[in-house]
C-alpha cells in the first residue's frame, strides 16, 4: 500500500501579492517543491493537503498551484465556512476541482457551534450530496460535533487531530481527558479518525512510547481501516521533526505490518477514494 500522509500544510513566504491573515506554527515557507523534497527523503508517496487556514483561511488557491504542480501527489481539502450564505454553492464547485477530496469544517473556532444551526447542518448536508469527506476539527466541541454526526448519518466525516486538543505546554496536562467522548463516536458508521498530530501528545521524548495505549484504544475502537496516520506538518514543528513524525509510527512493535499499512496509507486510500501515483 501507498504511504499517505493525511495531513500537510503548504504555504509560500508572506507576501503582499499573496499576504498571511496570521502568522503560522512552522517556517517562513514550506512550499509545494519543499514538501515533495521532505516525502521523498522519507519514502512518502502522498498527502492530503489541508489548505492553510491559520494564514490563508477559506482561500485554496495556493494549495490548488501546488496541485497542479504534483496533481499525483497530493489531494486537496479545504477550509469552508457555515455562516457563508453561498456555503452550498462553494462546496458544490470545490467537488469538481482537481484533486479536491474534502473540506474542512473548524467546529472548535466557528461562530456557530450548535449542532441544530441551520447553517452547519447545510454544510454538511451539502458535502454528503457531492460526496465529498467533511473533515472535522472539534476538540473542546465533540458534544456538539456527536450531535452533528447523529444528525448527518450520510455524511462521511473524519476527525481531526485524534479528536482531542494539542497544545504547545510541556507537561501536556489533561490531554486525554476527553478520549472516553472520542471513543464514543466510533459507533456511527460514518466516522473516520484521524491520527494526526498523535506524537505532540506526548510529553517524553521520540519515539513517544507513552501515546500508544491510548492510541490502540481509539484503533481497536474503530477499526484500523478507520483510522488514518497523519504528521500534521508544519504545526507539529514546536514538538517534534516531519520525520519523527514518520518514524515514530513505522518503528512502534505495537502494530502489526498490516495494520501499520493499513493506518499508514491504506486508509486513506479507502476513506478519500484516491491513490498517489508518481507518473
Amino acid at each position: 500500500m501507498a504511504v499517505i500522509d493525511s495531513q500537510v500544510h503548504v504555504y509560500e513566504a508572506n507576501r503582499p501579492e499573496r499576504p498571511w491573515v496570521a502568522t503560522i506554527t512552522g517556517p517562513d515557507h514550506v512550499t509545494g517543491d519543499e514538501q515533495v523534497a521532505a516525502m521523498d527523503a522519507l519514502g512518502i508517496d502522498g498527502a492530503i493537503i489541508v489548505s492553510t487556514y491559520t494564514t490563508y483561511r477559506f482561500d485554496s488557491s495556493y494549495a490548488e498551484e501546488v496541485h497542479a504542480q504534483y496533481p499525483g501527489r497530493f489531494a486537496l481539502v479545504k477550509p469552508v465556512d457555515p455562516t457563508d450564505p453561498a456555503v452550498e454553492e462553494i462546496i458544490g464547485n470545490w467537488a469538481s476541482a482537481p484533486g479536491a477530496v474534502g473540506v474542512r469544517v473548524m467546529l472548535t473556532f466557528a461562530d456557530t457551534k450548535d449542532p441544530l444551526d441551520p447553517r452547519l447542518n447545510r454544510t454538511l448536508a451539502a458535502c454528503a450530496r457531492h460526496g465529498l469527506a467533511v473533515n472535522l476539527l472539534a476538540w473542546h466541541c465533540l458534544d456538539e460535533a456527536k450531535v452533528l454526526i447523529e444528525r448527518h448519518p450520510d455524511t462521511l466525516i473524519a476527525i481531526d487531530h485524534v479528536g482531542l486538543f494539542q497544545p504547545y505546554l510541556p507537561d501536556k496536562p489533561d490531554v486525554w481527558k476527553d478520549l472516553p467522548k472520542v471513543l464514543a463516536l466510533a459507533e456511527y458508521d460514518n466516522v473516520r479518525i484521524k491520527l494526526s498530530g498523535a506524537c505532540t501528545l506526548s510529553p517524553g521524548p521520540f519515539p513517544y512510547d507513552d501515546i500508544w495505549d491510548p492510541l490502540l484504544r481509539i484503533i481497536d475502537a474503530f477499526g484500523v481501516k478507520r483510522c488514518m496516520w497523519g504528521s500534521d506538518w508544519t504545526r507539529a514543528i514546536r514538538s517534534l521533526t516531519y520525520p519523527q513524525a514518520v518514524e515514530a509510527f513505522r518503528m512502534t512493535t505495537r502494530l502489526s505490518d498490516t495494520d501499520k499499512s493499513m493506518l499508514m496509507g491504506g486508509a486513506a486510500e479507502q476513506i478519500y477514494g484516491w491513490s498517489p501515483s508518481t507518473r
